[in-house]
């Protein structure tokens, strides 16, 4: 991914959103170089933009919410993710409710959509931010860093106590294609139990089994089983992409996480922005990156999983 990406032309959805449980109406814009990803509320009377920077998280506990006062577009993680899986880095995404759609609790629906409309090289060269020393935070037995790599990397793993669960781990080499076909159809997941509590609480309105895996005492309810054998750790991976390109763009770098969240990704996010002696602005030349292939604007086959209008 030598050169910023956009879309090649607009492309539309509905859906539900998980928390709220209200339909949504989704539009992806193609967007200038530089713009970023901006998340625009048609909703409100002139429109309302959040850029997608951790400087606009308002919430981690239960998703990644973006917000400015009582604005908010809950949820973003998971199309952030495919957004930065395919390396687009500028978009404005219009919503008529505060949340995502949740499609199929993975970003496969959000690849689907976004390959259709097709994907645009632009000539402006991507900026990446290149980490030279390593970074880290820790929040109790939760752990999150950044160490010096020439490309981008995720090593995550997960420790449940439950026997279906129990310690995934998993590394990824950012690649389009390893992307679409390892990480993108990892969905969502949480206990029976917590589900229950959860929406007895006023959240997760819109969750059941099409959106979400839900785990049992013993076993997986949902009757398809899962997608992956180790799915649980594979999307822990999908939502540390999204909240990690909450930074503004690319990190070279490896991210290594232990029992992460959405807190601790963008604790990381937050620090490495608060350490600039500890990274710098670069972009992929031949010199600097020699042994390191740019990206090809090569197509990629994606399964039709969602129903999209152009």
């Amino acid at each position: 991914m030598k050169y910023e990406r956009t879309i090649a032309s607009p492309i539309s959805c509905a859906g539900i959103g998980l928390h709220t449980g209200l339909k949504v109406n989704m539009k992806i814009l193609p967007a200038p170089e530089d713009t970023g990803i901006l998340f625009r509320r048609v909703d409100i009377g002139g429109g309302f933009e959040i850029p997608a920077h951790v400087g606009s998280v308002v919430d981690t506990s239960l998703n990644t919410t973006l917000g400015k006062g009582k604005i908010l577009i809950k949820t973003a993680e998971h199309l952030l993710s495919a957004l930065a899986g395919l390396g687009i880095g500028n978009a404005v995404i219009e919503l008529d409710v505060p949340e995502v759609p949740i499609m199929d609790g993975s970003a496969a629906s959000y690849i689907f959509l976004l390959t259709s409309a097709g994907i645009r090289r632009q000539s402006k060269l991507q900026r990446f931010i290149k980490i030279l020393e390593p970074i880290e935070v820790r929040e109790g037995d939760r752990f999150a860093a950044v160490y010096p790599s020439e490309v981008s990397e995720i090593t995550c793993e997960i420790d449940f106590d439950h026997p279906i669960l129990k310690k995934q781990r998993y590394h990824y080499r950012a690649n389009e294609d390893d992307f679409v076909r390892e990480i993108a159809r990892a969905r969502t997941f949480g206990f029976l139990r917590e589900v229950e509590y959860l929406q007895s609480q006023g959240f997760a309105r819109g969750g059941s089994l099409d959106n979400a895996i839900v785990i049992g005492d013993y076993r997986v309810l949902n009757p398809e089983g899962l997608r992956y054998p180790d799915e649980f750790v594979r999307h822990k991976i999908l939502d540390a992409i999204g909240d990690l390109s909450l930074a503004g763009c690319p990190i070279l770098g490896h991210v290594q996480a232990v029992k992460s969240g959405h807190a601790t990704h963008t604790a990381l996010v937050n620090r490495i922005l608060e350490s600039p002696g500890k990274w710098k602005y670069v972009t992929r030349t031949e010199e600097l990156y020699s042994a390191v292939p740019a990206s090809q604007e090569t197509p990629v086959s994606i399964p039709k999983v969602v129903r999209a209008t152009a």
